[in-house]
């Protein structure tokens, strides 16, 4: 398996605080995949690890077969675009203003767009179907909305790979799924490799060729949905008693329902 992304023996943390502990980490090229995990275990801070948003405290993070830490930022730029959880955009700004921003690593001079600027602006504002909302205001869009407009700035950014943390965070199962489809799309027609943290499970199987499960600042399990989406990791990740059946349309593996893992006395 060939990795656009991965971590070889990182770490990570604030001062004295570790919060992800030394561990190696791959994102596979040309798949969509899930980090997992319960709350706290880290899966945020692993991306901005990985992204170079936070500095590694030991190890090294190899982009393309490069070290993060030694590429200029422009270059990084150019070749991995990351959408944070809960991004903010400047008041006033329109969806087509908004995703102009994208194409910044590309600009020279004094950023004027070009041809080639606008070309990948329309062409992001297709793929996520906001064609129709380019001259909308961001704070009057729904949450899906902003949400696709968001992902078409991460589009025009025009790189191979694309990271994700909670893009699915405050919509409802609809807008949920939009997101993920649009995703999905995205890894299958412009092959762009994708990297997201996700809190449903049921989608994170349905979505990911690769999963990634943590705990405690720790990589768990990591393979494909078959591997990780079982009873068995699932009580040991999140500590819960979990019935997993295969989804009646994808086949995929699914959480039919669970509970929290019974505690058994030994008196």
């Amino acid at each position: 398996m060939e990795a656009i992304l991965k971590g070889e023996g990182i770490s990570v943390g604030y001062q004295q605080n570790t919060i992800i502990q030394e561990m190696d980490v791959q994102i596979p090229k040309g798949q969509i995949t899930s980090i997992i995990g319960p709350n706290g275990c880290g899966k945020s801070t692993l991306l901005k690890a990985l992204s170079r948003m936070m500095p590694v405290k030991t190890g090294q993070v190899i982009l393309d077969g490069q070290q993060i830490a030694q590429l200029p930022t422009i270059q990084v730029a150019q070749k991995m675009a990351i959408l944070p959880q809960s991004p903010q955009a400047p008041g006033g700004l329109t969806v087509e203003e908004l995703v102009a921003y994208g194409r910044y690593p590309h600009q020279k001079g004094f950023g004027k767009l070009k041809s080639e600027d606008h070309k990948a602006i329309q062409w992001a504002l297709e793929m996520t179907h906001m064609e129709a909302f380019a001259q909308r205001n961001i704070d009057a869009l729904s949450g899906g909305q902003r949400q696709r407009a968001w992902i078409a700035m991460a589009l025009a950014q025009d790189t191979p790979l694309i990271l994700l943390d909670e893009p699915t965070t405050y919509l409802d199962m609809a807008h949920q799924l939009e997101v993920l489809e649009l995703l999905k799309d995205l890894n299958e027609t412009s092959h762009k490799t994708i990297a997201l943290v996700i809190h449903d499970l049921n989608l994170a199987a349905r979505f990911s060729h690769w999963m990634i499960a943590m705990r405690e600042g720790k990589v768990l399990y990591e393979g494909t949905a078959e591997a990780v989406m079982t009873r068995e990791v699932l009580a040991d990740v999140f500590s819960l008693d979990a019935y997993v059946d295969k989804d009646p349309w994808t086949g995929r593996p699914m959480c039919v329902t669970y509970r929290i893992k019974p505690v058994y006395s030994k008196n």
